[in-house]
């Protein structure tokens, strides 16, 4: 059963897929690291990014087992890093499928389709910029499926850096866990990485990039991923009739302006390079152990990038927080009706803590990191910290429009200007107010 997923359905989506030819321009012949492009690059500030084509060959059929046409370390008999192995290129198209998870042919999987894609991403009217996202969507599409179920995610990467995926709080084989040079190689341009695991344990879980991810991560690669128990508790004591998913957002727009810029010019270089097979794995910043890179560094055969000769410095100050890509009054409601329960996740995908504060009601705090909390809480602000899921119960019973907002309020600004951010209103829907509320973006 297969299965396309995108932001209008939790079951099936049909989405389209980006693409076009990586169009890379000559370079010299010498060794070039990844981070010297890099640091070249980020000289120029002032542009965006361009969303250039990736490196996408069209997929063959044939190469679905052939992992990494040739090289014995792909095989699944002999998994292993091609990052090592001399003069190893980049092959787009290639699938990779690692071992640790039974085969199709053993369970029935579940099977999603979901792409790396650059995009321009609108904040708010006047305020775009270029994101990594999935699917080219922000953020990333959500997954709904049953506790206990097969899920297979096809993922390809359809830009000119690298990525993975990491399953955040699901228990899964450790080849599935998406951290690259721990547990896989990053996916190279063009090529599509298997991951095949079972989903559990139930509860609100979420998904991101795990390279470069203060970029891949916090700027938009990430998702949520929503495991139904088969016998829910919670909806037993509070029979919600709405499910709604709140991802936490805080972006710095010139960082990830002047990161991409520079990423996506030194990637060209680097990918050229490695098309030629001229790469060497330690000017790409890979070693085979600490001790290797540790020699290297007192050596001089290496510079690491984070002392004061090459490191930029670069600071990450947000300057727009968001709830699902959208920053107020470009945030979407939330709707109730009297006597009526829904359940929020609040997913903090942002690198900060957030204070998270509704009007006129209390709530029930019932599950942090998908899990069920023993006793549960009564609250009216509740305090999420970055990488955690918190989920709460709104029941009802106070008609009205009621803001739900990050209370440290200097989060709930655009690039500074209050109102705006971290805020979006809870409205009921079956009421007649005698105050209609009206847009306000500067007090």
């Amino acid at each position: 059963m297969k299965k396309s997923v995108g932001d209008k359905s939790r079951s099936e989506i049909v989405y389209d897929v980006g693409g076009g030819n990586l169009d890379p321009h000559r370079v010299d012949d010498a060794v070039v690291s990844r981070r010297t492009f890099l640091r070249a690059a980020a000289a120029v500030t002032g542009g965006t990014a361009v969303a250039a084509g990736s490196a996408v060959a069209a997929q063959a059929a044939e190469m679905s087992k052939n992992m990494m046409s040739g090289h014995a370390g792909h095989n699944l008999s002999n998994y292993g890093s091609m990052m090592f192995m001399e003069g190893h290129a980049m092959k787009p198209g290639q699938m990779i499928e690692p071992p640790g998870s039974p085969s199709p042919t053993e369970v029935e999987y579940k099977v999603f389709d979901i792409d790396a894609r650059i995009v321009e991403h609108e904040i708010l009217p006047g305020v775009k910029t270029h994101m990594f996202a999935f699917n080219g969507q922000v953020p990333g599409p959500e997954f709904h499926v049953n506790e206990g179920d097969w899920v297979q995610v096809n993922f390809t990467n359809r830009t000119e850096e690298m990525h993975t995926i990491h399953w955040h709080g699901v228990i899964l084989p450790y080849t599935m866990d998406g951290v690259p040079m721990v547990t896989q190689d990053p996916v190279h341009p063009g090529d599509t990485f298997v991951y095949r695991f079972q989903a559990k344990p139930s509860g609100t879980r979420w998904y991101h990039c795990h390279w470069s991810t203060p970029l891949h991560a916090a700027s938009a690669m990430h998702g949520a991923f929503i495991i139904h128990p088969k016998d829910d508790p919670i909806k037993k004591k509070y029979p919600y009739t709405r499910d709604y998913v709140m991802m936490l957002e805080a972006w710095d727009i010139d960082f990830i302006r002047e990161e991409m810029n520079g990423l996506l010019e030194g990637m060209k270089e680097v990918n050229m390079l490695m098309s030629q097979g001229k790469l060497d794995y330690k000017t790409h910043g890979f070693f085979k152990d600490y001790k290797e890179f540790k020699q290297a560094v007192e050596s001089g055969d290496y510079v690491a990038p984070y002392l004061q000769s090459r490191s930029s410095g670069v600071e990450i100050k947000p300057n727009f927080f968001a709830i699902n890509g959208k920053s107020y009054p470009a945030t979407k409601r939330l709707g109730i009706k009297q006597g009526e329960w829904i359940r929020i996740r609040l997913i903090n995908a942002s690198g900060l803590s957030h204070h998270m504060h509704l009007h006129g009601h209390d709530f029930y705090w019932v599950a942090q990191d998908g899990n069920e909390l023993s006793e549960h809480r009564k609250l009216n602000t509740i305090h999420v910290e970055p990488g955690g899921t918190y989920d709460v119960l709104v029941y009802g019973d106070n008609p009205g429009f009621w803001t739900f907002h990050d209370h440290k309020t200097t989060q709930a600004r655009n690039n500074g200007i209050y109102p705006g951010g971290m805020l979006t209103v809870l409205a009921y829907e079956d009421f007649e107010p005698t105050y209609m509320p009206s847009v306000s973006v500067d007090q």
